[in-house]
């Protein structure tokens, strides 16, 4: 799990809607066993630029899981690195977060360096509630993970993350008395994200993010309305930093979406 020392709170450019889900969740990240979270979609006005989100999301009805397998990278420092600083990105897939308001259901892994030093950390989250580290399962650079989620309703399902390289394989089950607002079934999503920390004291800002070269998600499926279909068509998101310069890119060629980092 992350731990941040920071206690300043990060403020969006005014451009940028705080939604109510981000609102809610703000207030409940003390005692959480990740102390790092994933937000809502922080997009700029109506543009397809975020300042914690790249990847692809379809926008639509319907959707009841989302699933794909990642090469996890081998993350870098970036030019003006302190080795002193922690810098962390999340690769995930989820249900929800862009168009819906209400709620996410997501999985997927940070990777992180400090220094000369790597480490990676699996999750499960449905936000607004809170975002828990797996537990029996490791990850190493240029291992191929795959994550699903799947909604058996609006309010339970599951998260399922298997390292396909070393054989682990966790899953968590979520109920309607663990969770605490139902999805829209609206985005289906593949994400590379600044996530957000927490600090010992409960205030946030965005991790400091770190270099790569490509995170590629592969066979990225999702179901919707019982059909399976891929990110073909959907909306690619490129993230942006706090003086609008773009960070990471992002396309889709059929199932696969691939964001580059700049």
């Amino acid at each position: 799990m992350k731990f941040s020392t920071s206690t300043s709170v990060l403020l969006l450019a005014g451009s940028v809607a705080a939604s109510p889900l981000a609102e809610r969740a703000i207030a409940r990240r003390s005692g959480a066993t990740r102390q790092a979270a994933s937000r809502p979609n922080a997009r700029i006005e109506d543009t397809s630029e975020s300042t914690n989100w790249s990847g692809a999301v379809l926008v639509s009805t319907g959707f009841t899981s989302v699933s794909a397998s990642v090469v996890a990278p081998t993350p870098s420092l970036p030019d003006d690195a302190d080795d002193s600083t922690q810098y962390c990105g999340s690769a995930w897939v989820g249900i929800d977060g862009d168009t819906c308001s209400s709620a996410i259901l997501q999985t997927g892994f940070d990777f992180c360096i400090q220094g000369n030093d790597v480490s990676y950390d699996a999750w499960y989250e449905w936000l607004p509630a809170d975002a828990y580290d797996f537990s029996g399962i490791t990850i190493s650079a240029g291992d191929t993970i795959e994550m699903s989620v799947t909604a058996t309703s609006k309010s339970s399902g599951s998260a399922t993350i298997t390292n396909k390289s070393n054989g682990d394989s966790v899953t968590h089950t979520f109920t309607s008395a663990s969770t605490e607002a139902d999805l829209c079934e609206e985005n289906a999503e593949w994400i590379v994200e600044d996530f957000t920390e927490i600090s010992s004291s409960g205030q946030e800002s965005l991790a400091p993010f770190p270099a790569f070269d490509t995170i590629t998600f592969t066979d990225a499926h999702a179901t919707k309305d019982g059909s399976t279909v891929t990110p073909s068509g959907g909306e690619t998101i490129d993230l942006v930093n706090e003086d609008n310069e773009v960070i990471t890119t992002a396309s889709i060629d059929g199932d696969t979406v691939t964001v580059t980092y700049k």
